[in-house]
């Protein structure tokens, strides 16, 4: 909800306020965002300056305790006397930096904005827009932009300029929002990493100077995550208070914190200024990304909370919005790129008659497509590998049961390619210098209409003569040589390749395509963003899909984003990545906090764990509304654990998971979050089993007979058997629950009894927790 009176500005959703107001002078002063407040408070919650402080400057003659150093501003420039961390760089007609915007007028709507070139928020909201002029030259106006999305707790803000006078305008930096905070008692979470590690939350206190979250790698990075989170002191998991900031954009970001004098606060985010200068001629208007903030007193789950009911109501296409994610089967890591018709359709019937719903092509269907060093933009399917074509594969699996995906990489090439021989000129180099390669290719310019153009007749060509329903397109290096011919200023490159991005993504997806399931890749979660999300409903997380490193890369990631969009996939062992064994059930129960997926060779497995693959995927499809859209929550499992869960309606499933095994370990509890006190339910452990190679050579201790542990009986054994493991059942009320429930104990090395878990390094269980109808004394939830 939205109420201006008398200046002030009030913006207000289910549990959040956010005042600001336009003081003597003009500037828009902010004087509080936090748990909901009276608009009445303004004038108690503002900041007091009553005097003038030693080596402040004074705005003007008239009131030396104006400075813009110590007012809390909503969006500041530079040259009037705030010499704190700008959001705005603007060379103006007569060659300085200063500038000094303020209130000309506002306006308010019942919708959201929308922007031609970016993707925005879409729902139900109501925007605010405030216009400020520039003093000396009052045509050059800036237009802040506020989306109150009332239900989610979160507001949009984006920047407008709007150069309305004769002469051009140099845009060095503009931040789609700032404003400052009275205190600065806070840690910034952050999601740091590289490839295969992605993701992973790093915490560290907001102390004098500034703290810089941001990326220069052309796309919103596997390095730094453009989200982060602001933890006043004292703030935990459960409760506490917590901001959330994220931006919807993907390519080169910027964040900064600063902490200054008197202990304040200032926080922006926006379009990375490195290597951006852009020509704003009159009569032009420059529009940021925006940006998305939220306050929670919940802690961080609260903050998650708010950010997964925005993704899933806010960002995710409407043809997508709350639908179910298919089970994919990837042929990648099974095949690489060495497969045949013959091996895919092998590969595609064992995955039928597991359950599995969806079969992936990935990478080598076309061109000269043999190793990663060929064949990059030829979109021509390879026949001596498929013959009949990708039309005929398709149909053949159609007809099996389950749908078909394909891979695409369109925004790269190959020198050795028919695309590059016939079209040089549209990769990216710098003219008279050497190129630089990532993962043998280069990366095609979309800052020109020729290559968006083949970009999208290539991919539609395809898609319109087979019966494709899903596809992945990937982008496996940064950008490097950022240079276009097509462009006077080399300034604008960065941000008009990812102009270039949405438009092609926009005419193949949202208007020739709607109904075709996106997912986005970028060498694993390269570009795990919400401008990607506005296209693509889901993200592939990373490439390193043991599971050990995903319980740290996939906590990271929900801290923003919701399991709808977190593509997971079970493989083999030992890993591709780390050569780690983790259990196979331990590898379900960390990817099905999410888009579920397999990700390996069915033939590889044993008769044993092909029924254990089936088992999951039923347990999967009969809750899958609730992990993909249920409500997340991380618990506090003790040292060395984990604890996920995911609630909706009367159920919840909940995850305990072990990060390391050590003798005689600490007894473990399920608490739950989300309970009713006085309701009743039933905790059951969900099934998985445990391979008698487990125990190694003890084994020979337990028969009357000797047994080695490698011998061809034992092998036999573990082919075709296994044993349950961890099976508990309890009923409880939802007060006890809350309280938490403790649990079997773990195998301790002292023996062996049935009500033991015999878990072990990276091992885990999960639990289904439903609400028992008391009147019919049955489960809500089937």
């Amino acid at each position: 909800m939205i109420r201006i009176e008398n200046g002030v500005f009030s913006l207000e959703t289910q549990n959040t306020s956010y005042l600001f107001r336009v003081t003597t002078r003009g500037h828009l002063e902010h004087v509080y965002y936090g748990a909901r407040v009276s608009a009445s408070d303004v004038d108690a919650l503002a900041i007091k300056n009553t005097i003038m402080l030693g080596t402040t400057v004074a705005y003007d003659a008239k009131d030396a305790a104006y400075s813009l150093e110590t007012l809390p501003q909503e969006y500041s420039g530079i040259g009037k006397g705030d010499f704190r961390h700008t959001p705005m760089e603007l060379i103006l007609e007569d060659g300085s930096f200063v500038t000094d915007f303020v209130y000309e007028s506002h306006s308010a709507f019942a919708t959201p904005i929308a922007d031609a070139a970016l993707p925005f928020a879409k729902g139900k909201g109501e925007t605010l827009t405030v216009v400020l002029a520039d003093k000396k030259y009052p045509n050059l106006k800036m237009e802040l932009s506020y989306t109150v999305f009332e239900e989610c707790n979160v507001i949009a803000r984006n920047v407008k300029l709007c150069n309305g006078g004769e002469g051009d305008v140099y845009i060095r930096k503009l931040m789609s929002f700032m404003f400052d905070l009275p205190r600065a008692d806070y840690t910034m979470l952050t999601l740091d990493g590289g490839w295969a590690k992605e993701a992973h939350i790093h915490e560290r206190p907001v102390s004098y100077g500034i703290l810089v979250n941001d990326s220069t790698t052309g796309d919103s990075s596997n390095r730094h995550n453009p989200a982060f989170m602001l933890k006043k002191k004292g703030a935990g998991e459960e409760w506490g208070e917590v901001l959330g900031f994220n931006l919807v954009y993907s390519g080169n970001h910027y964040s900064a914190v600063e902490m200054g004098n008197h202990d304040t606060l200032r926080v922006m985010s926006g379009i990375n200024p490195h290597c951006f200068l852009w020509k704003l001629k009159a009569g032009e208007s420059f529009s940021t990304p925006q940006a998305v903030m939220s306050y929670t007193m919940g802690g961080t789950n609260g903050l998650m909370a708010n950010m997964h009911d925005f993704v899933n109501n806010h960002i995710i296409r409407e043809e997508f919005r709350a639908s179910e994610r298919p089970i994919v089967i990837n042929n990648w890591e099974a095949t690489f790129f060495h497969f045949n018709r013959r091996k895919l359709l092998a590969l595609a019937r064992k995955a039928k008659g597991l359950g599995v719903e969806m079969f992936v092509l990935d990478d080598g269907w076309f061109g000269k497509r043999n190793s990663d060093t060929a064949g990059l933009g030829d979109w021509t399917v390879n026949t001596k590998k498929l013959p009949g074509g990708i039309t005929a594969l398709a149909k053949k699996i159609n007809n099996m049961g389950m749908q078909f995906g394909l891979w695409f990489e369109p925004e790269c090439v190959n020198e050795d390619s028919d695309l590059f021989r016939a079209h040089p000129e549209w990769a990216i180099r710098v003219p008279g210098r050497e190129a630089s390669y990532g993962r043998n290719q280069l990366v095609l310019d979309l800052t020109r209409n020729d290559v968006r153009d083949y970009i999208v007749n290539a991919l539609d060509a395809v898609l319109s003569t087979s019966p494709i329903a899903y596809v992945k397109w990937d982008y496996n290096r940064h950008i490097s040589d950022m240079y276009s011919a097509t462009l006077a200023n080399q300034g604008e490159f960065f941000h008009r390749y990812i102009l270039g991005l949405y438009e092609v993504l926009d005419r193949i997806f949202c208007q020739k395509h709607p109904n075709v399931l996106l997912e986005s890749c970028s060498s694993g979660g390269n570009r795990f963003d919400l401008g990607m999300l506005c296209y693509s409903p889901q993200i592939w997380t990373s490439d390193d899909t043991d599971a050990r490193e995903r319980m740290d890369i996939q906590k990271g990631v929900y801290c923003f984003y919701p399991p709808s969009c977190v593509s997971c996939h079970v493989s083999m062992t030992p890993n591709q990545q780390t050569l780690r064994d983790v259990p196979l059930a331990t590898r379900f129960n960390v990817a099905a906090f999410g888009v579920l997926g397999y990700e390996l060779d069915f033939g590889e497995l044993t008769p044993d764990e092909r029924r254990q693959i089936k088992r999951q995927i039923a347990f999967y499809k009969a809750h899958r509304k609730t992990l993909q859209y249920g409500l997340f929550a991380c618990v506090d499992a003790g040292k060395d654990r984990e604890g996920w869960q995911i609630s909706r309606g009367d159920e919840c499933i909940a995850g305990i998971y072990n990060l390391d095994y050590h003798t005689s370990p600490a007894r473990d509890t399920l608490r739950v979050l989300s309970t009713e006190k006085d309701a009743t339910y039933t905790v059951k452990t969900v099934e998985q089993r445990l391979k008698i190679s487990r125990f190694g050579s003890l084994i020979k201790h337990v028969f009357p007979i000797t047994l080695k542990a490698d011998g061809a009986i034992l092998r036999f054994v573990n082919r075709h058997f296994s044993m349950k493991d961890g099976t508990e059942s309890y009923t409880v009320s939802g007060q006890g629950l809350s309280h938490g429930v403790p649990l079997a104990m773990q195998y301790s090395g002292t023996g062996y009894h049935t009500a033991l878990r015999l878990l072990g390094d990276w091992a885990s269980n999960l639990y289904l927790i439903q609400k028992i109808d008391n009147k019919k004394g049955t489960n809500n939830n089937g």
